[in-house]
């Protein structure tokens, strides 16, 4: 068998149109920048970046923008060999608007349904998932058949993979493996516009499966109830899992593990460009972090400087920050603005607003939330599933 990955993602992957033009309404953009998308295969990019050998599990339609992601994965250094194609799919395309700092709606186009739905659990290379130091699922995995029962199965073969090993007691234990259960709430792919009743019962059922959960505030709401941030973290450690990560907005980040240990991380200065893509910035720190045995703090102060180095671009996959950038941040204790828009981002750069505090909050795909809200406006348009 291959040498183990260090982080496999599984779950959404699509083109993502940016419009060129800051601060402009849709109807009115007249250029746009294509790129990956999808934030299980960002986090996987992000990680990538930061020096670790990832591989994304997903589906693509049998298209032109399909050929497109499978190049940009590979110029990423991810490994593509478990994305299939899909003969009744497209390929999805997902569209925003941009208006500094802190409103940045999205329209996905998933119709009639996302290729990456069609995950089956015959398709899975569970040797591969089991081996992988991490693996990293999202709760959109988890909305529709067959990639619930696709995701379960891979979460089930990474927990019995650990039946019979002493529970781990300390954050540094956590780093040997992890299986990372991003809870990314998005009403609109799930059947209905399902409000939560469903999709609490599949959370809770994936969580038992996990050691690692990040969410933001709605997001922990959906999986257990509680909007406090120390309650939520309470409740997701009593439902299994042994890190738990509570992005709280302009308040920044929260970690709780059930070894007592906790870090709570304030906002990083940046002038906010495009929050979409920081929360899987986050994501990809947070498993770098991990396979490196941090300390808990160190982990989310990483993870928060590469999100807020993302918040300051306009792209997502492309504008993932290199290791360099990272630590210049944390030095500086903000974003420099010569790294702002520098050799990873595309397009213009804000002439919006002035500096803001902000914390890498957003869940993935779910913009700055550090910059004073929970997020920008998913819309369907007639056309998310």
């Amino acid at each position: 068998m291959p040498e183990p990955y260090d982080v496999v993602t599984m779950g959404r992957i699509g083109v993502d149109l940016y419009p060129l033009d800051i601060g402009v309404p849709l109807a009115r953009v007249e250029t746009f920048g294509k790129f990956l998308g999808g934030s299980p295969t960002n986090v996987a990019v992000a990680a990538a970046r930061l020096g670790r050998r990832t591989a994304v599990i997903t589906r693509t339609g049998r298209d032109a923008f399909g050929d497109y992601l499978h190049q940009e994965l590979r110029d990423f250094g991810v490994d593509d060999r478990w994305v299939t194609p899909v003969e009744e799919y497209p390929t999805p395309v997902t569209f925003c608007e941009v208006f500094p700092p802190d409103d940045f709606p999205l329209y996905f186009y998933r119709q009639p349904k996302a290729p990456d739905l069609e995950i089956h659990p015959s398709e899975l290379d569970l040797d591969a998932v089991r081996a992988a130091r991490i693996f990293w699922m999202t709760g959109t995995g988890l909305s529709a058949e067959p990639s619930r029962a696709a995701t379960l199965a891979a979460l089930r073969a990474r927990s019995e993979d650990r039946a019979g090993e002493p529970r781990t007691d300390t954050v540094a234990d956590t780093s040997v493996s992890a299986t990372v259960f991003d809870l990314d709430w998005r009403p609109m792919f799930w059947d209905g516009g399902d409000h939560g009743s469903v999709a609490r019962a599949r959370y809770r059922e994936a969580l038992a499966h996990a050691t690692v959960a990040v969410g933001n505030i709605d997001e922990c709401e959906i999986a257990t109830g509680e909007r406090e941030p120390h309650a939520a973290a309470r409740a997701l450690l009593a439902a299994g899992v042994e890190l738990a990560v509570v992005k709280q907005g302009p308040k920044g980040v929260l970690a709780a593990h059930r070894d007592g240990s906790t870090a709570e991380v304030p906002p990083l200065p940046v002038e906010v460009v495009n929050g979409l893509g920081a929360g899987d910035a986050f994501g990809g720190a947070l498993c770098h972090g991990l396979l490196a045995g941090w300390d808990l703090d160190r982990i989310m102060r990483y993870a928060n400087a590469a999100g807020a180095i993302v918040a300051s671009r306009l792209a997502c996959s492309s504008a993932m920050p290199f290791p360099d950038e990272v630590e210049r941040a944390l030095a500086e204790g903000a974003v420099p603005a010569d790294r702002a828009t520098g050799s990873s981002a595309t397009g213009p750069s804000a002439t919006g607003p002035s500096t803001t505090g902000f914390s890498a909050t957003g869940s993935s795909e779910t913009g700055p939330s550090g910059a004073g809200t929970d997020g920008p406006v998913s819309r369907p348009s007639g056309a998310a599933s």
